[in-house]
């Protein structure tokens, strides 16, 4: 039995989600951004994928390896050898972004899940819970990919553009996106003293190394 709930698309480009994309102005002249940032403090559960089916249709709704057609208000749970697929879930846990863990680098796009009572779920009590899922396409492009102009994080190998403001935000590296690229982020560090001294830029990654280091182009 098909499931469905309603959604929200985020994408790096797309810039329609505040949750996911955001920047910082900069401090010294320097700009930031601020996409997805430091996780805040709090508790997200994992969603394990059925042990019988790895994909299509499983016990829990759509849960790691399972996968979705495309849709900006809705989506569907489809069978990821369908005609009607889209993208597989790379990554599935509950409650908001704001609060879990940050989705894998390879991820395109997330899915907002919203809490609600279809007539079959994946417990029988009637309820899907809040949560995400980190969406990686079947098929290119794929703007989560270092250079790929897109995608809720931004990592190494990505371009940047000046945006006003002392903000900054990614686009495609091989000039194939709305802006032309100013930067490119060439690593991740600790701090902005471990960065080069090429480094024009600081952009803000998050993570352990939430440090990156931009050169002009």
């Amino acid at each position: 039995m098909r499931k469905t709930g309603s959604v929200g698309v985020v994408g790096g480009l797309l810039l329609l989600v505040a949750l996911l994309v955001g920047c910082q102005s900069p401090s010294a002249g320097v700009a930031e951004d601020g996409r997805l940032g430091e996780p805040a403090t709090g508790t997200s559960t994992a969603v394990s994928p059925s042990p019988t089916r790895t994909s299509g249709y499983g016990a829990v709704f759509l849960a790691v390896d399972e996968c979705s057609s495309f849709g900006t208000t809705s989506f569907t749970e489809v069978p990821c050898t369908g005609e009607r697929a889209a993208a597989r879930v790379v990554a599935r846990h509950d409650g908001a972004v704001r609060d879990g863990p940050r989705c894998p680098a390879a991820t395109d796009f997330v899915l907002h899940i919203s809490e609600q009572r279809p007539a079959s779920d994946e417990d029988g009590d009637g309820a899907v819970p809040r949560g995400y899922a980190c969406m990686r396409n079947l098929q290119p492009p794929h703007p989560g990919d270092p250079g790929g102009g897109g995608g809720p994080r931004t990592v190494v190998g990505d371009c940047v553009y000046s945006s006003g403001d002392g903000q900054v935000r990614e686009t495609a590296c091989d000039g194939t996106g709305e802006r032309q690229p100013e930067y490119r982020v060439t690593r991740a560090v600790a701090g902005r003293a471990d960065c080069p001294g090429s480094t024009a830029l600081y952009v803000r990654l998050g993570g352990d190394r939430p440090v990156g280091c931009a050169r002009p182009l």
